[in-house]
């Protein structure tokens, strides 16, 4: 739901640093490796040692320059196919550290299982968001939209964890992730429902 609402808005306010880090010599692709790997120190590092809040501030900074990639390669008359591939890829990557960070630290640090659990179906529930879009769409038909898209888990998860990490009850964080975990479920039926309708034709009426 927020790529839709929030696409304009992100864009029109990333568009200066975007032209200045063209202007310094850096390409979209290298933007997208950046941030991967920014977001990945901060919750593979941060989130397993217990530092929540600053762990969330890490992986914030990063996914807002990740999304200077797109804005980039539109700019420079860069874009591709293969940076498309890239970015979504490493989207893949970036959203299971997060869950993993978190598993990590709930498993063997709070002892907290079932929101260490709770992070894992997010990651599987979250990967298979994805790939009914990919699947979809390489069949030739549109799966995308939902109640839950990346946007939305990102942002759910990162301000929760962030709060957590500020004092608020860790009961706040499991439930957001079982809530998101369901969200998600509903947003894979969603877009196979999509795909359905746009594969198998209605039977005719008699």
């Amino acid at each position: 739901m927020l790529n839709s609402i929030a696409r304009t808005a992100f864009t029109r306010l990333f568009t200066p640093p975007a032209r200045l880090l063209l202007r310094l010599g850096l390409s979209a692709d290298a933007v997208t490796v950046i941030g991967t790997i920014g977001v990945c120190l901060g919750a593979l590092v941060l989130y397993p040692l217990g530092h929540l809040f600053w762990g969330t501030v890490v992986i914030t900074v990063f996914v807002l320059a990740d999304m200077l990639d797109g804005i980039m390669a539109r700019l420079s008359g860069a874009s591709s196919p293969w940076g498309a591939f890239l970015d979504s890829t490493l989207d893949r990557i970036a959203d299971s550290a997060v869950f993993v960070g978190l598993a990590l630290w709930f498993f063997l640090g709070a002892e907290d299982p079932l929101t260490a659990l709770l992070a894992l179906v997010c990651l599987v529930a979250g990967s298979l968001v994805s790939y009914v879009r990919a699947r979809g769409e390489a069949l030739g038909v549109t799966a995308a939209g939902g109640i839950a898209e990346r946007a939305d888990r990102l942002l759910v998860t990162l301000v929760v964890t962030g709060v957590v990490g500020l004092g608020v009850p860790v009961v706040v964080l499991t439930v957001a992730l079982g809530a998101l975990s369901l969200l998600c479920v509903i947003t894979v039926i969603q877009r196979m429902s999509a795909v359905h309708a746009q594969l198998v034709p209605e039977p005719p009426v008699e």
